[in-house]
């Protein structure tokens, strides 16, 4: 499966808290060009790194896990 479907629920996340790309890889310590990888897919987020996210956006993983059918 693709691994693109991560990155288009962190954005749909961030863009719902009202987190600028800027603004939120500065909360969740990562640079703006890695999020930017993240969001289109290119980079595979850790598990350490989605609980961080998660935390941030203030979501459980099963909200950001695109797995997840509601």
């Amino acid at each position: 499966m693709g691994n693109n479907i991560w990155g288009k629920r962190i954005k749909a996340y961030r863009k719902l808290k009202g987190y600028t790309q800027v603004g939120f890889a500065k909360e969740v310590g990562l640079s703006v060009s890695i999020l930017g990888e993240l969001e289109r897919g290119n980079r595979v987020p850790t598990l350490e790194l989605l609980q961080k996210i998660a935390k941030t956006l203030d979501v459980s993983l099963d909200e950001l896990d695109p797995h997840q059918e509601s």
